[in-house]
């Protein structure tokens, strides 16, 4: 059987020779001295070389917030983004490759929260329209963005990355209800956060909880992820010769009606200095590519 730390130190962007002294100080008592590191994946000895590997990567990443200028962001994908090919509902590979972006930009040592729409299950403004009371058609959309987040967990954890799903409304027995103190306390454990249920209340689009959320964690930047890569002055798909702004104010988005998010968003975003990056989350690696100062975005912020 090849050597696991190897592969380990790979996975997590470490230096092998120092990855193995780690492991030896560690003194782990089913290991024998001068062999070669072999537990087979996912048995409890692999796990104790896995969170070696995550301390070592945490460690080695906080050294570089200033490098990489991202420390808490908050990531906000609409619910069409998990659909993949389908017209209605949740694509589990398409969910799985979202939380494979999410998994790299973890690993560097950035803190990771989420706001994830309902638009793939339910929209309660189009149900509106047919005759339901608005606020119960909201209601019932806060419930598939419950749906949805709590697709993102199961695929994060199978990454073996802790999520906590933290609702806006009581939902005991399926997530955490949203408390602020409980929520920085997740993120400072390198725990992914994905708030559920948009701000709990109803007229508020998820677009809003995502700054309102953002804003309260202190994040540094929401990061929006569409199928776009950046902020475009018309619709880039419909017209080709569609024009990319590298950076743009808040009140040049709101005045020109541009719709990267709803105008009480950008408001909000606005009064509290918060910078919106918009991406394409269809790029493989863009993600982890802005983290770094790479890649192709735009930026909306103050001028």
């Amino acid at each position: 059987m090849p050597d696991s730390a190897d592969k380990v130190a790979r996975q997590y962007g470490l230096n092998p020779k120092q990855y193995r002294q780690a492991l030896r100080k560690e003194r782990f008592t089913w290991h024998k001295p001068n062999t070669i590191w072999k537990p087979p994946d996912g048995s409890p000895e692999h796990q104790d070389m896995i969170r070696v590997a995550k301390r070592m990567a945490s460690n080695h990443y906080s050294n570089r917030d200033k490098e990489l200028g991202y420390k808490r962001i908050l990531l906000k994908i609409s619910g069409e983004a998990l659909m993949g090919p389908l017209k209605f509902g949740i694509h589990s590979p398409t969910v799985a490759r979202v939380a494979g972006e999410i998994k790299r930009v973890h690993d560097l040592g950035t803190e990771i929260c989420m706001v994830i729409g309902g638009g793939n299950i339910f929209r309660g403004l189009e149900v509106a329209e047919q005759g339901i009371p608005r606020t119960t058609a909201d209601h019932m959309g806060m419930l598939a963005t419950v749906m949805n987040a709590l697709a993102m967990q199961t695929h994060l954890e199978k990454l073996d990355i802790q999520t906590r799903v933290l609702s806006a409304i009581r939902l005991d027995e399926m997530c955490e209800p949203y408390i602020l103190r409980r929520s920085l306390r997740h993120l400072e454990k390198q725990r992914v956060c994905i708030f559920a249920a948009g701000t709990g209340n109803p007229f508020f689009t998820t677009d809003t909880a995502a700054t309102l959320r953002a804003s309260e964690l202190y994040c540094d930047a929401v990061f929006k992820g569409t199928k776009v890569n950046g902020v475009y002055d018309k619709d880039p798909v419909r017209n080709p010769d569609a024009e990319r702004y590298g950076i743009i104010s808040y009140e040049d988005v709101i005045q020109k009606d541009l719709r990267v998010m709803d105008t009480s968003a950008i408001a909000m975003a606005r009064d509290n200095n918060l910078p919106i990056i918009v991406f394409s989350l269809e790029e493989p690696g863009g993600f982890e590519g802005i983290i770094k100062g790479l890649g192709t975005y735009s930026v909306i912020k103050n001028n």
